[in-house]
This record gives structure tokens, sequence and C-alpha cells, in this order.
């Protein structure tokens, strides 16, 4: 067990992933037989089934997909965290990906608007991106 609630157990696979979370970077696999990325980390393809996928850097950007604000949630960690915006965001690289947006209220967001990773205790959550 990790011992912390909000992060899955670690193990040999995805380590490499929770490693460059904690240094703040964000990390997608990708296939060398069909070029897709995909997210959650798998040890194969889901999309041709091959298991030639290696982990790449991910570019951090991501555009909302949609939200939802949560109110209640008896679970550690987030019984202290009410209310949040749990989100479903488009990364820049393909995949899809459940997360948290931080930074903005819910009125302020919008189906598309660009965002960008952030993180909280080495956990991806994403804010607003600037315009830069």
């Amino acid at each position: 067990m990790s011992g912390r609630f909000d992060v899955p157990d670690v193990d040999a696979f995805t380590r490499p992933y929770w490693d460059a979370a904690a240094r703040g970077r964000l990390l997608v696999r990708r296939c060398s037989a069909c070029g897709r990325a995909h997210h959650y980390p798998r040890e194969f393809c889901p999309f041709c089934w091959s298991d030639d996928v290696a982990w790449e850097p991910a570019s951090g950007r991501a555009t909302l997909y949609t939200w939802s604000v949560v109110h209640r949630n008896d679970l550690p960690p987030f019984d202290g965290r009410t209310p949040y915006v749990a989100a479903v965001v488009d990364l820049t690289e393909g995949p899809r990906m459940m997360t948290e947006v931080v930074g903005c209220g819910p009125s302020g967001l919008r189906v598309g608007m660009a965002l960008e990773v952030a993180f909280r205790e080495g956990v991806p959550v994403f804010r607003p991106r600037e315009n830069r």
C-alpha cells in the first residue's frame, strides 16, 4: 500500500509515471506500431493491441471536455476538499484523462477551455492555461 489515499498502489510498471509526476512531469504511453498515445497507462496498446509501447513526456496541455462539481464525498482525502471540480480533459497528445480542475470556480469553466497540468502532492491536476 502507498499509505496515501489519492495515489494508487505503485508497482514496477507504473513507477515511472508516479516518479515523473513527483518531479512535475506528466507522462503518457505511445504505441510504436500505430503511433497513438493512450492514458491510463497499460502494457499494451488499447487500439491495435501491440505491446510495443513506451513512456513519453506529455506537453501538459489539455482542453476541458466535461466536468461535475462534487459537493459531497466522504472518502479520504476528498472529504476535506469539497466542493471540488471532477473533470475529463483531452490531452493535446490525444488521450482523454480523468482529473480535477483547480484554480478556477465552476462558473469560470467552459467546454473546450485551455488547461495546463499542475501537480498537487505528486498527483496531476489541471488549471486554466495562461495565454503565453
